[in-house]
């Protein structure tokens, strides 16, 4: 299933997704939608680090360390 979501652009924004979807022969819902899951996963990826980084538990080790660990 999927829901039909209407967007405003600027002009120039929009153009730009014209000639892309034209150059790569893909239609331009297929473009947002690519940039929409990109997008939505980097946000999920920074929730994860800010989580870390505010998880008192979670302990903090040196790039030494790190290395050693990894016998580098």
């Amino acid at each position: 299933m999927s829901t039909a979501i209407s967007v405003r652009l600027p002009d120039e924004m929009a153009t730009e997704l014209e000639e892309i979807a034209r150059e790569t022969d893909r239609s331009k819902s297929y473009l947002i939608q690519k940039a929409i899951e990109a997008y939505l996963e980097d946000m999920a990826d920074l929730q994860i680090s800010l989580d870390r980084l505010h998880d008192t538990s979670d302990a903090v080790i040196s790039a030494d360390e790190m290395k050693k660990s990894l016998g580098l």
